[in-house]
């Protein structure tokens, strides 16, 4: 067996997974291994951030961890090996293909009598040891001779002198003194700045350059050169031109002088840059997407819900609803999932290659949730059959594990209606946009008291304002209004629940 097949087999290479619906990359937030770690299958050796969630990575298979080939924060493409696993660590050091020894990494080129001589037996012109090679691989003595080295020429480089003299164990000879220049004889070039043209030289410049000064009348030999090697640039051309059409500048009354405004690098020296990625950047993808592709229509309404905050209270004794999270939130989405019932309709889809709505027979209702990493929207899978404990029940453990940044991709696909709930920030209302693929999307505010008319007196109440918007491809007014209403009705009027529900 090759040395090659041999390595192919005992090193393995574990590669960055599509651990969502059809991601191309993710970040690498945190490795739970080091090199030098043994590791077995289904271990967790990283904690990646995809545009929808954290997610852990299990290993699937056994073995001593090699090599971590990206940092922590690095953006990796799906596909991308990212980890290199030694399946047989009893079997010696052998450099997986295409390594590279660690000693060897990031050394620079050496000169070719350099190599040459680093590459020769012990014992020949190699008083100090020999140059290491790559791991597991020995160099085979000659078995020939070497031939005798040419004497340098005169014209030789002094440098490339010096160096030989020194890996040859000697003190560096000192450069000659340069010859007087022969009177008559042209000058020779100068090795440092950019070269003359000389006589009618042509100009150095790339053809695309070539055209542009030719476009603008511009003449290349009179164009000063800041390219490399003296070449001309796209600047030099617009420089040469702006200055030829320039017009002249009058000279001004003097006066005194304003006041010297900051320079653009004192403002950028007091800001900072944050790179766009993982959920916020999926988040700004898809916001962006639904806004030019959906057309938004959101009406609004304003509800006493006194009844509901009483409602609230009285559930969170109830022995039945024992140890489980009861706010108003939950009794808004309960709402929702009864004017949805009542008006199937709006639970539904636009499918723009097939030109067809699709009306869904399930709900899957959507929670916007605040994290450290953005705003993610996890749902709560077919919640139109839950019992009010049930969807309590769900929407703590959906809370809870989107703050733990847990909330796997799968519960965050295939949302069919959402509620984003902007009154915990002390906010009425606002004006949401639609996720991507759904219908409609609910936002609930502030609850506050208020001066209310109630029982033809006015009194302080409870109330809120809610704003739905929705697709208006597949979603008309009427059908809009009456779903706002019914959830008004309801948080109005709980008692609806009982013949509604």
């Amino acid at each position: 067996m090759t040395a090659s097949t041999a390595s192919d087999q005992r090193f393995r290479e574990f590669k960055m997974p599509d651990v969502g619906e059809g991601l191309t990359e993710a970040e690498i937030l945190k490795w739970y291994v080091a090199v030098g770690d043994t590791v077995s299958d289904g271990q967790v050796v990283c904690e990646v951030e995809t545009a929808k969630a954290a997610v852990e990575l299990p290993i699937p298979f056994d073995g001593v961890v090699h090599e971590l080939r990206f940092e922590e924060g690095v953006t990796v493409d799906v596909g991308t090996a990212i980890i290199s696993v030694d399946t047989r660590p009893g079997e010696g050091p052998v450099t997986p293909p295409g390594a590279i020894d660690p000693t060897l990494a990031g050394a620079p080129a050496e000169p070719a009598a350099h190599a040459e001589t680093a590459a020769a037996p012990e014992g020949e012109g190699q008083g100090q040891g020999r140059q290491a090679v790559l791991v597991g691989y020995g160099a085979a003595p000659s078995s020939t001779k070497r031939r005798p080295r040419k004497a340098a020429r005169p014209e030789a480089s002094t440098v490339g002198a010096a160096v030989q003299a020194e890996l040859n164990g000697h003190a560096p000879v000192a450069p000659a003194p340069a010859a007087p220049p022969v009177t008559g004889a042209p000058a020779a070039p100068s090795v440092t700045g950019a070269p003359a043209v000389a006589g009618n030289a042509r100009p150095l410049a790339k053809p695309p350059v070539r055209k542009l000064a030719k476009d603008l009348g511009i003449d290349l030999a009179a164009v000063s050169p800041t390219g490399p090697d003296g070449i001309v640039t796209r600047e030099d051309v617009h420089a040469a031109h702006q200055a030829s059409v320039a017009p002249p500048v009058p000279e001004a009354p003097v006066a005194a002088a304003p006041a010297e405004a900051p320079a653009a690098g004192a403002w950028a020296a007091r800001e900072t840059r944050i790179p766009v990625k993982g959920v916020r950047k999926a988040t700004a993808q898809a916001m962006v997407a639904s806004a030019f592709t959906a057309p938004h229509v959101t009406e609004f309404v304003t509800v006493d819900v006194t009844r509901t905050m009483k409602l609230v209270q009285r559930l969170k004794d109830d022995p039945d609803m024992a140890g489980l999270r009861v706010n108003p939130l939950l009794l808004v989405a309960k709402a929702f999932l009864v004017a949805i019932r009542r008006n199937p309709d709006i639970n539904a889809s636009w499918d723009e290659e097939n030109q067809e709505i699709v009306r869904k027979d399930y709900v899957n209702l959507g929670i916007a949730a605040a994290t450290p990493r953005g705003l993610i929207v996890p749902n709560i899978k077919e919640a139109q059959a839950k019992t009010l404990p049930e969807l309590s029940r769900a929407l703590s453990d959906l809370v809870s594990t989107a703050r733990e940044g847990k909330t796997s991709p799968a519960e965050m696909s295939g949302g069919t209606v959402t509620i984003t709930n902007v009154g915990v920030f002390g906010v009425d209302t606002g004006t949401p946009i639609l996720n991507p693929g759904e219908s409609a999307i609910l936002a609930f505010g502030a609850i506050k008291l208020q001066p209310w008319v109630h029982k033809g007196k006015v009194k302080p109440r409870h109330v809120t304002t809610l704003a739905l918007s929705f697709d208006h491809r597949l979603v008309d007014g009427e059908l809009g209004s009456r779903v706002l209403a019914d959830i008004a009705a309801v948080l109005e009027q709980p008692k609806r629940l009982l013949t509604w529900g």
